[in-house]
């Protein structure tokens, strides 16, 4: 069997790297950028930190501020638009997942124009051509969008949450600079936090995972387990810095082996719901967890022993319960919803939900297989 990694051609970390960006843009002949953002950026002037660094460097930005949470494919036209008029040849993507995946499918359909229409990217796209050139700048530590082929464009339309997987999406650059993370909302932190647990955990027990992978995972999840709340319930430095490592080293798992039905079954509540990801994530991965937990208790022994928690001499069944409630238990530290009921998801939509989740791309990497009544029984357990 042949494995394959897919990672950045190069990657910044640490506090100011964002000072980077403007060097790079010059030391590769790029003019003309456009700076893909979202409003609430500007507004908290996060995204200021990084224009500013160019406006010093006395390079020509456009900024496109148009992305919404749960981007849809209006959005990549709106950007794309810009992008076009003004004969952009670099994207300089500030913002969390939404600003990164709407960047990633502008750039690619910048040098793949036969998918203008975006809908035609949904899954594995047959891309000919590399993606305009990415500098990916995250703000928030949970997606890893900045290092990962994946994508995720929500299609109104069809009331479809498109997951596009491309090796010719994935930024040149990523910069991880915690300054433009210590601002993130206390809701906003730990929900992301989720997300970033959920990848670490799902991409450790999918059918895929191999060495490499698994190397990535369990460190990102130890690093997240131990250093999340204090990141986002207390604002603390060190913590926030960690967790913008720990979200990179997750991406770098998942990314090149997949998920499971986690993923598959938030995408189902963004879709309809536009429920914010990593919430539905968090809310769900318990739930998920037990289920799968049959197919595989050894390594449930691995991740709870990567939290610190003692797995010596439990049973099976004890194995998973004991990593399922420590899940639980830091979510809802972190004031994560618990139940669907919650986030005002009728009862009703639950066989809808579970439909689209059964046909979405990240379904076949689950480590247990799955039916319909599956889902159905799991989105019931967290209703």
């Amino acid at each position: 069997m042949t494995n394959r990694i897919v990672l950045n051609e190069t990657s910044y970390f640490g506090r100011g790297a964002r000072e980077k960006v403007a060097e790079e843009i010059k030391n590769r002949g790029y003019e003309k950028v456009l700076v893909v953002t979202d409003r609430a950026l500007i507004d908290a002037q996060v995204a200021e930190m990084v224009t500013e660094v160019l406006d010093k460097a006395e390079i020509t930005y456009f900024v496109f501020d148009g992305v919404k949470p749960n981007p849809t494919v209006q959005n990549v036209h709106d950007g794309l638009t810009m992008a076009k008029i003004n004969n952009v040849d670099v994207v300089v993507a500030i913002g969390g997942g939404s600003v990164i995946d709407t960047a990633k499918a502008i750039a690619v359909i910048m040098t793949n124009p036969e998918f203008t229409d975006v809908v035609s990217l949904d899954g594995v796209a047959d891309t000919k051509n590399k993606c305009l050139p990415i500098i990916a700048l995250p703000t928030t530590a949970g997606t890893a969008a900045e290092v990962t082929i994946n994508y995720v464009i929500t299609d109104e339309k069809r009331t479809k949450k498109m997951v596009c997987v491309d090796p010719h999406d994935i930024p040149e650059i990523a910069i991880i600079d915690p300054d433009l993370m210590q601002k993130m909302p206390q809701g906003l932190a730990a929900s992301t936090g989720m997300d970033a647990l959920t990848h670490a955990m799902e991409g450790y027990i999918t059918k895929a995972g191999w060495l490499i992978p698994d190397m990535f995972h369990i460190n990102a999840m130890s690093l997240i387990y131990k250093n999340l709340e204090k990141a986002a319930n207390e604002k603390d430095e060190e913590a926030v810095e960690k967790m913008g490592y720990a979200q990179y080293i997750a991406g770098m798992g998942f990314s090149n082996v997949g998920l499971g039905i986690v993923h598959s079954m938030a995408h189902s509540l963004g879709a309809y719901f536009d429920t914010p990801h990593g919430v539905a994530n968090a809310l769900l991965l318990p739930h998920v967890l037990k289920f799968n937990g049959v197919v595989c208790p050894d390594l449930y022994r691995n991740m709870g022993a990567s939290f610190g928690l003692d797995m010596s001499n439990t049973t099976d069944e004890e194995a998973v319960d004991k990593v399922v409630e420590a899940v639980r238990e830091l979510s809802i530290k972190l004031g994560i919803p618990q139940t669907l009921r919650e986030i005002g998801v009728p009862e009703e939509m639950i066989p809808t939900l579970a439909k689209q989740a059964i046909n979405d791309a990240c379904t076949p990497g689950n480590p247990r297989s799955v039916t319909v009544e599956d889902i159905i029984d799991i989105y019931n357990a967290a209703f």
